[in-house]
């Protein structure tokens, strides 16, 4: 599971991209596309167009990292909850790790943070 302090957002990319970019590729995507400050201290997620290999690319304060993951059988199920036409949206850091495994999360319910489960 990630361990993200709350004040960390995650951005996914609406629209796939060229995973031949790097550093400075997606750090201009994240200025011209998703309209934030590469450098913010956020975690910025884009896809290729087969969905099945993603990059996260994370400034921390001296450099970019760049993490890179290909499943090799499926695709990252990335959905989007925002409104059409949206170049980005942003997900819970839970949501992000179970799409990182690989884990399609359309159609699950989350269960209110009050509720026991019982009956009264």
């Amino acid at each position: 599971m990630l361990s993200l302090p709350p004040s960390v957002k995650i951005y996914v990319a609406q629209e796939p991209v060229d995973m031949r970019r790097g550093f400075d590729g997606l750090s201009g995507l994240v200025c011209d596309v998703v309209k934030e400050d590469p450098q913010s201290g956020h975690l910025f997620v884009f896809s290729n167009k087969r969905k099945n290999l993603s990059k996260i690319l994370w400034w921390d304060r001296s450099g970019y990292f760049l993490l890179c993951k290909r499943l090799e059988r499926g695709t990252f199920s990335f959905f989007d909850e925002t409104a059409r036409g949206a170049s980005s949206y942003t997900i819970s850091s839970s949501d992000l790790a179970l799409i990182l495994e690989g884990i399609d999360l359309r159609g699950a319910k989350r269960r209110p943070a009050h509720d026991d489960g019982f009956e009264v």
